[in-house]
């Protein structure tokens, strides 16, 4: 059964970048954001899979580079915002790495475009459930992978459309910065939580190297935040003053 599922390398303290950089598209490189998106996905630019994909010799065979043949193996199209989309156009080449079916969410309008090695980049302006839903019929059976970036992979999860979160968490603590599971960003940019709502998840699989822990994640969505009875079975909180 084809699910939607997602990917991101995050800090101990869940930042999958550094804090947003706001000058121009060219500095990028230098800026503290990529300083820290390069360190939480250092995993990946060493590991021998993702290398092969981008048309890089070396790295790693291990258990990390198992990992990133498996995801690309398990997706048969993919979901990603307008600016990873734009940003990564020039990088990826005329045989970017999906050689799959990406379906771009944005607001601006623009023509399907086709490259070698099977990957096909179609603009969807009627939103992330149209994008979802156009994915999922090409997928072949396959999973359909939310590439990101962060804002929209929050959108994603807060339209409840989200099945599997893999989370590869790195040993180190940014301080600040891009944070992926925040609920108060506004704008539509943050997962909108009420004051005693959750996102609750059941971890289906942890794997563990040095550079990284991977956790992966069942989505099962939203839920109430209520107080138990810490054990008590008398139908009183856990401070005996009743149901609240």
């Amino acid at each position: 059964m084809t699910k939607v599922t997602a990917q991101m390398s995050v800090s101990l303290d869940g930042h999958y970048a550094g804090p947003r950089h706001t000058g121009e598209a060219r500095d990028w490189l230098q800026s503290a954001e990529a300083a820290g998106f390069f360190r939480v996905t250092r995993w990946v630019i060493d590991a021998a899979a993702w290398r092969e994909r981008q048309g890089f010799a070396g790295g790693e065979r291990d258990v990390n580079s198992d990992i990133m043949a498996e995801t690309f193996e398990a997706a048969g199209a993919y979901v990603m915002g307008r600016n990873m989309a734009d940003g990564g156009e020039v990088p990826w080449g005329d045989e970017p790495p999906f050689r799959a079916p990406v379906f771009v969410v944005t607001h601006r309008p623009r023509e399907t475009l086709v490259r070698k090695g099977g990957t096909s980049f179609t603009y969807v302006t009627d939103g992330i459930a149209s994008a979802v839903e156009q994915a999922r019929a090409v997928a072949g059976g396959k999973n359909v992978a939310v590439a990101g970036g962060g804002t929209l992979l929050r959108q994603v999860i807060q339209a409840g459309l989200l099945d599997e979160l893999e989370l590869h968490i790195v040993p180190t603590v940014l301080g600040r910065g891009m944070r992926l599971l925040d609920a108060d960003l506004g704008a539509g940019l943050g997962l909108d939580l009420a004051e005693k709502e959750a996102i609750e998840l059941t971890p289906t699989r942890v794997i563990h190297t040095p550079e990284v822990t991977h956790i992966r994640y069942t989505v099962n969505g939203r839920a109430a935040l209520v107080l138990d009875d810490r054990g008590s079975g008398s139908g009183t909180d856990a401070f005996g003053t009743g149901t609240p």
